[in-house]
């Protein structure tokens, strides 16, 4: 695998394990499941793609078809994780928010009604746009950093060639 997918992987992992002490933070709530959920701050997502355009901008240059790819390709993944994905959950804010109401009515009727009760939805699912340019954000620092230190004269990579 190339350098610029392992820098990408690195910073969702990061995006993702930064979600639990920010919501503790928030919440005051410890919630390590976070790291394998979705939606939340930073985008995991924008991380991602930022850390791969940046890492391609940095090591190949702008004007390549490289650059071009993942540019594009990483606009329509931090517009669909603000858009989309963030318009979804919030339908399913309101098909839960109904399910609770139904169940109202049902207590209040004399007919006993029988029904499974379906599962809650996940709520969760895409970003508000703060949390997309906070993605953003530490993409493009993960992939400035593993530019920096992946150069052939890095001084790490100097160290490492003395052992």
């Amino acid at each position: 695998m190339n350098k610029g997918v392992y820098l990408s992987l690195l910073s969702i992992a990061l995006a993702q394990g930064v979600k639990i002490p920010l919501y503790y933070i928030k919440k005051k709530e410890w919630r390590p499941d976070l790291f394998f959920s979705t939606g939340g701050m930073p985008s995991s997502h924008s991380a991602g793609v930022s850390t791969l355009t940046t890492y391609i901008a940095l090591q190949r240059g702008m004007p390549t078809f490289d650059f071009a790819l993942s540019l594009i390709y990483g606009l329509i993944v931090m517009y669909d994780a603000q858009g989309v994905r963030r318009q979804t959950g919030e339908l399913t804010l309101k098909v839960n928010s109904l399910n609770e109401l139904i169940e109202k009515i049902h207590k209040e009727e004399s007919l006993e009604f029988k029904e499974d009760a379906p599962k809650k939805l996940k709520e969760v699912l895409g970003h508000q746009p703060e949390e997309v340019l906070g993605g953003a954000l530490l993409g493009v620092l993960v992939g400035m950093a593993g530019h920096k230190f992946t150069k052939k004269d890095s001084k790490i990579n100097k160290i490492r060639l003395r052992f």
